[in-house]
């Protein structure tokens, strides 16, 4: 099997984040950081190059994969912010109805600008992944 790319550093986030040269960005980015370390009572960790995760948890795969992972975290990307969401977003599909603009995969919420959505939903919809989550270990 091979061996993951995406591994948890020692990298300072908060360098990373006041680095994000587009000011809304980087000021939305805080917010995330804020929320995500609010709901989880985490620290945040750089896991590669651009992801802020936080907690921890293992993932199991039906084809046998297994690895260590971050509960829930974030990463701006050249278009959007992706949020990430452990145990699939399946199972949120009347609190995305109420979140506002964004797009999803299975375990990624895509997100242009916090602007474009409810925080209140995205704090109701990461609490009850991270409950979720914290119930099957």
């Amino acid at each position: 099997m091979a061996e993951l790319k995406t591994k948890i550093n020692d990298e300072s986030v908060l360098e990373f984040l006041n680095s994000i040269s587009d000011e809304k960005k980087r000021k939305d980015s805080f917010v995330l950081l804020d929320l995500m370390k609010n709901i989880t009572k985490e620290e945040p960790r750089r896991w590669g190059n651009g992801i802020i995760g936080f907690g921890s948890c293992h993932l199991k795969y039906k084809s046998g994969r297994e690895l260590d992972w971050f509960l829930t975290g974030f990463s701006l990307r050249k278009q959007n912010f992706s949020v990430y969401i452990m145990d699939s977003l399946e199972n949120y599909g009347e609190l995305l109805k109420k979140l506002g603009k964004h797009k999803t995969a299975k375990s990624c919420l895509y997100i242009k600008s916090l602007e474009d959505i409810e925080l209140t939903v995205l704090k109701e919809l990461l609490s009850k992944s991270i409950k979720q989550m914290a119930s099957v270990k």
